[in-house]
């Protein structure tokens, strides 16, 4: 059963102005959606220029591609979408994304520290190498799949798992030994 999804009058028109090159519109859409996704890059490549930079191709990209979009979800979906592939393909470039395969590893709760702050939690996600973090944040942060995650990174799915095993076990060792006011 395919679900439906009826796009709000405001974004169809939103979407509708920008096709007509209304500038106005695009620096609305820009605006709307241009602090979610770059925190979303920032968390995946962990340096602002790089993330500034991953941004300006996400809404080239955005723009470029508008007329593709069949308001079959959200515009934010859309865009979010984009925004995770062009963080991918940043990586790539810079040679950092590598993620070994390693299968058959369980999946494991992680119970995080009592007292950590989300600023805590956000600087050991900055600190693990880029495939964790591509890892971590694609489905702990995002809520992909592993399924979905995998396609996106060229990765089978036992790799996906076994990077996120991995990735937590870093973030573990990493808060353990922190203090928490």
């Amino acid at each position: 059963m395919k679900l439906s999804y009826t796009i709000p009058k405001i974004e169809k028109e939103l979407v509708e102005k920008c096709l007509r090159d209304d500038r106005a519109a695009q620096r609305e859409l820009f605006l709307k959606y241009k602090d979610a996704m770059y925190t979303i890059l920032l968390r995946m490549l962990s340096d602002q220029e790089e993330a500034t930079d991953a941004l300006q191709d996400t809404f080239i990209s955005v723009f470029r591609g508008l007329r593709s979009f069949k308001f079959n979800s959200t515009l934010g979906a859309w865009i979010k979408t984009i925004t995770v592939r062009t963080g991918i393909d940043k990586q790539r470039k810079l040679n950092r994304l590598r993620l070994d395969p390693i299968d058959n590893i369980p999946e494991e709760p992680v119970i995080w520290p009592e007292g950590m702050t989300g600023d805590a939690l956000e600087k050991a996600i900055s600190d693990l190498s880029d495939g964790y973090r591509a890892i971590f944040v694609l489905i702990e942060v995002e809520g992909y799949s592993h399924k979905e995650a995998s396609e996106m990174l060229g990765i089978s799915v036992g790799t996906s798992k076994s990077q996120l095993h991995y990735a937590k076990r870093a973030l573990r060792n990493t808060l353990d030994g922190q203090q928490y006011a």
